[in-house]
C-alpha cells in the first residue's frame, strides 16, 4: 500500500482506508498505549509555560481547529487498531482533552470513558486510561506518586493504577493495570537516571501489594530502552514484552535515524506466555525521514512548524498469542 505522508493527512483519510485497517485488526487485541506528545487543550488557563505555548495565541498557535484535527486523528487510529478495550495515554493535559476525545465524531459510538488524576508535573501533563464501559468495569483506581527513598514526592507524573474486570464472550477476568510516564532524560543523565529509578521503585512497591498470581499489566513510556536495571528492580515476577522487539532493533520513536523502544508492556509472569506486544506502524502515522533513510513518526509540530501529525511516538498494543 502506498504510504500517506501529506501535511494534515488525518483530515483526508478515506473511509475505505479506515475500514481496511479496522478489518485487519485482531479481535484478540486487548490493550494499547500511546504517548500523544503535548496533547494540550487550546486555552491558556494555567501557570505552566507549556500551556501558554500550546494555546490559540501562544507560540505554537495551537488553535481549536488544530486541536480538533488531533482529536480526530487519535480517534481514527484507535478505530483502525480495532478499538482496544483499554488504552493508556500520556502527555495529556487534562479531562477536557479526554472528554473531547471520547466524544469525538469517531469514538462517541463506542462507549469509551476515562480515568485521570492531576499530577504535579511541571509541564502540566498527566497519564490517563481510556476504557470501553460495555466490557470493562473499574473496581478501584488511584494515583501513585513517585517517591524518593526519604518519602518526598518527585515533581513528575504520577503512576495511574486501576483494578479492572474485562468481560469478553461472558468470560470475566480481573487485571491490575499501571500506566506510567517516567522522567525524561532532558534533566541530564545522572539526575534523570536517579528519577527513573525512583519511579521504578515506586511502581515495584505498588506491585508488592498485589497477591502473587494475579494478572498485572504495566504499560507506559519508560524513557529508556529495556534494561537489566528494570529487571532487577521489578524482579523475577514480571517479564518485559518489549525486550524481544528491542533486541531485534524495533522502536517506537526515532532519534537521529535510529529506532529506540522506550514504550513498554510489562506483564506478570503468569501472562508472559499468553500475550505479545506489537508496535503499530500504520502508514498514515509515518513520514519520510529527510535527514536519514527510511521513515519516522509524523509529529504534530516539527520545531515551530505545524505539520499535522499526532506524535513522535508510535502506539504499542498488547495481544493474545492464541488468536494471532
Amino acid at each position: 500500500m502506498k504510504r500517506i505522508c501529506v501535511v494534515g493527512l488525518f483530515l483526508f483519510i478515506s473511509a475505505s482506508i479506515i475500514a481496511q485497517y479496522s478489518s485487519n485488526a485482531s479481535k484478540s487485541q486487548f490493550a494499547a498505549f500511546w504517548n500523544l506528545e503535548n496533547f494540550y487543550d487550546y486555552f491558556n488557563d494555567s501557570t505552566s509555560v507549556s500551556d501558554a505555548e500550546f494555546s490559540s495565541y501562544g507560540a505554537k498557535h495551537w488553535t481549536k481547529t488544530r486541536f480538533t484535527n488531533k482529536v480526530n486523528a487519535v480517534g481514527k487510529t484507535l478505530l483502525a487498531m480495532g478499538l482496544p478495550a483499554i488504552v493508556g495515554l500520556c502527555e495529556i493535559e487534562n479531562k477536557f482533552v479526554l472528554k473531547r476525545l471520547i466524544d469525538s465524531d469517531v469514538l462517541y459510538k463506542f462507549d469509551y470513558d476515562y480515568l485521570h488524576y492531576d499530577s504535579p508535573d511541571r509541564r502540566g501533563i498527566d497519564v490517563a486510561l481510556l476504557y470501553r464501559k460495555n466490557i470493562v468495569e473499574i473496581l478501584s483506581s488511584r494515583p501513585i506518586p513517585v517517591l524518593s527513598p526519604n518519602g518526598d514526592s518527585l515533581v513528575t507524573r504520577d503512576i495511574l493504577y486501576a483494578k479492572i474486570t474485562l468481560n469478553i464472550s461472558n468470560k470475566i477476568d480481573t487485571f491490575h493495570v499501571f500506566v506510567n510516564h517516567h522522567p525524561s532524560k532532558y534533566s541530564g543523565a545522572k539526575a534523570s537516571n536517579t528519577a527513573r529509578k525512583y519511579a521504578l521503585e515506586s511502581l515495584r512497591r505498588a506491585c508488592d501489594s498485589i497477591p502473587l498470581g494475579d494478572n498485572v499489566i504495566i504499560m507506559g513510556d519508560f524513557n529508556d530502552t529495556p534494561s537489566p536495571e528494570t529487571e532487577v528492580i521489578l524482579g523475577d515476577d514480571f517479564f518485559n514484552l518489549a525486550l524481544p522487539l528491542h533486541q531485534k532493533g524495533y522502536g517506537s520513536i526515532r532519534f537521529n535515524g535510529k529506532w529506540e523502544l522506550i514504550d513498554h508492556f510489562i506483564v506478570s509472569k503468569n501472562l508472559s506466555e499468553s500475550y505479545i506486544m506489537e508496535i503499530v506502524d500504520f502508514d498514515f502515522l509515518l513520514v519520510k525521514d529527510k535527514a536519514h533513510s527510511g521513515y519516522k513518526p509524523l509529529r504534530t509540530y516539527s520545531g515551530p512548524r505545524y505539520v499535522g501529525g499526532v506524535s513522535d511516538h508510535l502506539p504499542i498494543v498488547l495481544k493474545l498469542k492464541e488468536n494471532l
